[in-house]
């Protein structure tokens, strides 16, 4: 579970519900000074949501870049149903392809995808349904088919709990089962709040829908692969939920740049925001 290191948003950044086709979704949304050499859409990963990327939106819009960290359906202060079906990757992907189509409605340049974690399945799913809106993607801290096989059995287990307990039940078995860094007394209070909160806003059919497509997820690669949309695979130097060896392999069939943010895991961008942030953007300016 990604932990900000702050609630707190950056003077160029909002908070609003961006309205696209296929409904209205939390966004935080930051701008630089003049006109946008771009537009990140930032899709967040497995119990995350746009927060994790609250430490980015700074140093992206000083580089130029507008940044729009998204709340899928379900996920947060976004709404959505309770119904397994709605989260299905397909129409978490053409939601993602909504968003796109409504941020460059609204002027901000040429749209460079990121996913994080789950999120990187997702931002593929919609790359690989239609890439005409992007100009990029970039995939962060996500491999090429399911999530690692300990990481798949504690993901099953956390499955079944959702199916037969509430949800404030399950977050206290959750944080019963914390690494010693994450316990309280290690994490600020208005952060683990801020935890608790989100994972009670979060829809648990939303959690089983996407906890499922991170256990069963297929090799994808080589379809992606054949998408001709500059690619970057960006990771800490250690993940437990994808090996980097794997990431290496997979960059390396994409053809993509590869980066690997020192110092940092499973969440650079919150690990490691300024080193992340001066990765992408030196990407996206690279490609003109």
């Amino acid at each position: 579970m990604s932990r900000p290191p702050t609630l707190t948003l950056p003077p160029c950044a909002r908070a609003y519900s961006l309205t696209t086709e296929r409904g209205a979704f939390a966004v935080h949304d930051a701008r630089p000074v003049g006109v946008p050499a771009g537009t990140a859409l930032l899709v967040p990963g497995f119990t995350g949501s746009k927060e994790d990327f609250i430490a980015l939106l700074a140093p992206l819009a000083a580089a130029g870049f507008q940044a729009v960290a998204v709340d899928g359906r379900g996920q947060h202060d976004s709404p959505g149903p309770r119904d397994e079906s709605a989260y299905a990757q397909g129409e978490l992907a053409r939601d993602v392809l909504a968003q796109a189509t409504a941020l460059t409605a609204s002027g901000g340049g040429p749209v460079h995808l990121l996913g994080h974690s789950l999120g990187g399945l997702v931002t593929r799913a919609a790359v690989l349904l239609d890439p005409a809106p992007f100009r990029s993607l970039t995939v962060l801290s996500s491999g090429p088919a399911a999530i690692d096989a300990a990481q798949r059995a504690r993901v099953r287990t956390l499955i079944e709990a959702l199916g037969r307990l509430d949800m404030e039940s399950v977050w206290r078995v959750m944080r019963a089962l914390d690494p010693p860094e994450a316990a309280d007394g290690a994490t600020p209070p208005e952060i683990g709040a801020f935890l608790r909160r989100r994972w009670l806003n979060t829809v648990p059919e939303q959690l089983i829908a996407t906890g499922r497509q991170m256990t069963e997820e297929p090799d994808r690669v080589a379809e992606l692969a054949a998408v001709p949309l500059p690619k970057h695979v960006v990771s800490g130097a250690v993940d437990y939920a994808w090996p980097v060896p794997l990431m290496d392999a997979m960059a390396e069939r994409l053809a993509a740049r590869r980066t690997v943010i020192a110092d940092a895991a499973h969440s650079p961008n919150t690990e490691r925001p300024e080193e992340t942030a001066a990765a992408l953007s030196a990407f996206w300016n690279g490609l003109g």
